[in-house]
Formats: C-alpha cells, sequence, structure tokens
C-alpha cells in the first residue's frame, strides 16, 4: 500500500470504490480507505440508533450526574442556590466534571484516538497527545465562553429559560435544544462519512494553512453542547449568569463548565495513551486504515446518536410518531 503524502494535494480527487488511498487531507481524514466503508457505516449507524433506545436522561443525568456534583460541592447541587461569584465559579467546574460521560463526549475522544498510535515510544505519545487536547480544549472554552458573555447580556429573555409548553408540546427551550444537538449530530456525521472517502473532507483548505485546526473545530463543536443542553444543573448556573448581567464572570462560569466537562476524559486519554499506545501504534501501523474506520464510526455513531435521540425520540416523546424505547428509557 503506498504512503499518503503527509501535505494534501488538492488536484487529486478522492478515491471511490472499495477502499484504496489518497491524499491526507485533515487530520480526521489519514487518505487510508478500508475495504468495507459501507459497513463501517452501517455498524456505526446501528450503534447510534440502538444507543438512543436504551439511553436514559434521568439516569445519566441526575443519578450519575447530580451525585457527583453534589459529591464535588459538599452539598445538594439542586437545591442549593449559588451564592457569589466564587461560588458559581465552583459550581461550574463542578457541574462541569458531573457531565463528563455522555455520548457526545466518549465520541469526541473516541474519534481522536488513533493519535495515540501515531508515535512508537510512550514519551512521544504523550507529548503528541498534549497539544491536541490543549487546541480541543481552546476551541470547546472559547464557544462556550463566548455563549456565556451572550447569556449575561441577554438575560432571561434567552429560550434557554422559556419553558413554557407552546402547542405541540414544544417549548424554546427544547426546540433550541432541538437544533443544536442536530445540527452538530449532522456535523459529526458528515466528519465520518469524509474520514471514509465518502465525501469531500470539508476541512481540507483550512487543514491546508493550519494542521491542527481540526481539533479546534471538534471542540468548538464540544462546546456547543453547552448550548443545547436542557440539563437542570447547567440551567442553574445558566440563570445565574443571566441574572448577574456580568459578561467576565459569565464567560469564566461558562469557560471552566466546558473545561470541567472534557477534564477527566482527557486525563484518561493521556493515561491509555500512555498504558496502551504501544499495541494501539503496532494495531494502526499494521493497516492504516484502521484508524480512518475508528474515527468514522466514532464520528457516525454520534452523529446518528444525536439527529434521531434529540430530533426523532422527542417526537415520539410527544406522542408524534413512534420509536422503540427499552422500559427504563
Amino acid at each position: 500500500m503506498t504512503q499518503a503524502p503527509d501535505r494534501p494535494d488538492a488536484r487529486r480527487p478522492l478515491i471511490r470504490g472499495r477502499g484504496g488511498t489518497a491524499p491526507a487531507t485533515s487530520l480526521f481524514v489519514n487518505g487510508f480507505f478500508p475495504g468495507r466503508r459501507a459497513l463501517v457505516v452501517l455498524l456505526a449507524a446501528l450503534f447510534g440508533f440502538a444507543l438512543t433506545v436504551v439511553w436514559s436522561a434521568e439516569f445519566v443525568d441526575r443519578t450519575i450526574g447530580g451525585n457527583v456534583a453534589d459529591t464535588l460541592l459538599g452539598h445538594d447541587s439542586r437545591e442549593t442556590p449559588i451564592t457569589g461569584a466564587l461560588g458559581g465559579i465552583a459550581f461550574a467546574l463542578a457541574t462541569g466534571v458531573a457531565g463528563t460521560f455522555t455520548a457526545c463526549n466518549v465520541a469526541a475522544f473516541s474519534a481522536i484516538a488513533p493519535l495515540a498510535g501515531c508515535v512508537p515510544t510512550r514519551r512521544g505519545r504523550m507529548a503528541r497527545m498534549i497539544r491536541p487536547l490543549g487546541l480541543l480544549a481552546a476551541g470547546s472554552v472559547a464557544v462556550s465562553a463566548a455563549y456565556g458573555v451572550v447569556v449575561a447580556l441577554a438575560g432571561t429573555r434567552m429560550p434557554q429559560f422559556q419553558s413554557t409548553t407552546a402547542a405541540g408540546g414544544f417549548s424554546p427551550r427544547l426546540i433550541q435544544s432541538m437544533v443544536v444537538f442536530g445540527l452538530v449530530g449532522l456535523c459529526m456525521a458528515y466528519l465520518g462519512l469524509a474520514s471514509l472517502g465518502l465525501v469531500r473532507d470539508p476541512l481540507a483548505r483550512l487543514s491546508a494553512r493550519f494542521p491542527n485546526a481540526p481539533m479546534v473545530v471538534m471542540g468548538a463543536l464540544t462546546g456547543s453542547f453547552l448550548i443545547g443542553r436542557p440539563y437542570p444543573l447547567f440551567r442553574q448556573l445558566f440563570r445565574d449568569a443571566a441574572e448577574s448581567h456580568n459578561v467576565l464572570y459569565g464567560a469564566a462560569a461558562f469557560g471552566l463548565q466546558a473545561l470541567g466537562n472534557i477534564l477527566i476524559m482527557a486525563v484518561l486519554f493521556l493515561l491509555v495513551a500512555g498504558l496502551a499506545g504501544e499495541r494501539l501504534y503496532g494495531w494502526f501501523a499494521a493497516k492504516p486504515s484502521r484508524a480512518s474506520a475508528l474515527t468514522a464510526a466514532a464520528f457516525i455513531a454520534a452523529g446518528v446518536f444525536m439527529v434521531l435521540y434529540w430530533d426523532v425520540r422527542i417526537l415520539a416523546r410527544r406522542d408524534l410518531i413512534w420509536y422503540p424505547l427499552a422500559p427504563w428509557a
């Protein structure tokens, strides 16, 4: 198999058909495509769909997220009011950590897992991972902090605070969640297809000038979860920032919440890269198309999950359509 060139060549078309190679165009499109791309898409989509069937927001948000936040803060995070800027900052970081293990976060880190297998030495792997993770955090914090500024300026007039149910059972807050997560899901699904060479890489031109730009884009997508998330603990912080009308506080609180949201995953990712990276290196080196398959599967599964969970399953919750659900979901 011919090694793909390091720098993208926009004049060379992507190879279509049963696998093959093409120029590497960005961090997520390495140019090596698996032979059974349709199978990768199908299995990833089925996994994303199955996750929507069994996913219980009550268990994840309240049982796991609520208990973690209570433990970190030392009091009932849902009942105790936020007092002062320092209290708000602590609340933001704690609730961000509490919201770590969501399907979206796991997928975001799975998509960059191949980076851990690109360097043979443990020290090299750790050093190689720190910069991309920093860029991912920068993109996430930038989007979240910007939204915090908007919340502080607009106050409680934003849709995020309007829970009154309109005709059809859709509140402005719910519509905002459906739109945001639906768009993020479509973006991730498209990136997954691009990783397999099935569609053009949307980050190719940007990556030609800024090779690490895809990590910032991934961070921005992760940070945008805060814009749509209707999780009660997050709404509590939103209201506190909105009522303060302090743009610095809004930016700091939302930025820290986004940072807390990816902190544990980043630490775990570095540990895995250090401990199991040698095996990953050998596995990916033996067949580079495996990296494309893993990246694509993570993106497609996350994209399908978000679109189906936030835009289709919600319709079923309003008795507008039928959708399979586990008894506990």
